[in-house]
């Protein structure tokens, strides 16, 4: 994704699949603690008021859009962990499977938390 968007504008954007079919709009942004960079992003599917995640990296804004390169029935079956915490390096990790992701990155440290809210000036999120 482009790096010089400011990860808070991102909330309240809509969200479509690869073929241009509306997910739903974004809800929350996460950032990795390690580097600061938005990493994940909650898309409420509008499905029973669910929110989706979905790895920002393979993502890009286009024409005020946030466009996944994924099928939206892929982004709709991404496991269910809640919003509003941090995500654990193992929530991170089933997340990457679930998407095909190369998750071939060094293991993160187990007391490290992951996923801080964007916007949040605190680390509980």
């Amino acid at each position: 994704m482009q790096t010089d968007i400011d990860p808070r504008s991102l909330i309240g954007r809509k969200a479509v699949d690869r073929n241009g079919r509306k997910i739903g709009t974004v809800d929350e942004v996460y950032l990795d603690d390690a580097t600061g960079e938005p990493e994940w992003a909650a898309i409420r599917t509008g499905l029973f008021s669910r929110d989706a995640f979905v790895p920002l990296e393979p993502s890009e804004l286009v024409d005020g859009v946030l466009r996944i390169p994924f099928e939206r029935t892929l982004v709709r079956q991404a496991p269910d962990l809640g919003v509003g915490r941090h995500l654990s390096p193992e929530q991170e990790l089933r997340l990457y499977r679930h998407y095909g992701l190369d998750v071939s990155a060094p293991e993160p440290l187990p007391d490290r938390d992951f996923g801080k809210l964007a916007g949040s000036g605190s680390e509980e999120a």
